[in-house]
């Protein structure tokens, strides 16, 4: 099983239909549960990320293997992405993908990561990030069924 924990709601109608659309491509796969936590607007940026981080983990059981989504973690190609995902699954039938909100993740999530994971060094929209990871999750399963996907 997938699970996506997120910071806010989709807003934009486009990327919701995206993200409907790869919701229905990896349920080919395996089930696919994709969570969003509020986003929290306060004046001290500590205390958004600590107030989202209790949040995210009422969603994250002992067994999970969790990988954060942070500028900070190891850039992998797709191939590599879909070698780890394969890797863990044989140990671990749960992943979560953290999303955090705009100002990162709190340490305490980033402690309780089993892998931290950047698509870039780049700031992607948290919105439009959420489509970014699904089409490489249903691009690893494509990978590792041998089934041919555009690149």
């Amino acid at each position: 099983m997938i699970k996506i924990l997120c910071v806010g709601k989709i807003k934009e109608k486009y990327l919701k239909d995206a993200i409907i659309e790869y919701q229905k491509r990896i349920s080919k796969y395996t089930k696919l549960e994709i969570i969003e936590v509020e986003d929290i607007f306060e004046q001290n940026i500590s205390d958004i990320k600590k107030k989202e981080a209790t949040l995210l983990e009422k969603y994250i059981s002992p067994k999970d293997y969790v990988i954060t989504l942070e500028i900070e973690g190891k850039q992998l190609d797709s191939i590599e992405l879909s070698k780890k995902m394969s890797d863990i699954l044989i140990i671990n039938s749960n992943i979560v993908f953290i999303i955090g909100g705009s100002y990162g993740i709190d340490m305490r999530i980033k402690q309780r990561s089993n892998y931290a994971l950047s698509f870039s060094k780049l700031t992607f929209p948290h919105q439009l990030f959420r489509v970014l990871l699904l089409e490489q999750v249903y691009r690893a399963y494509k990978i590792l069924n041998n089934e041919s996907y555009h690149k």
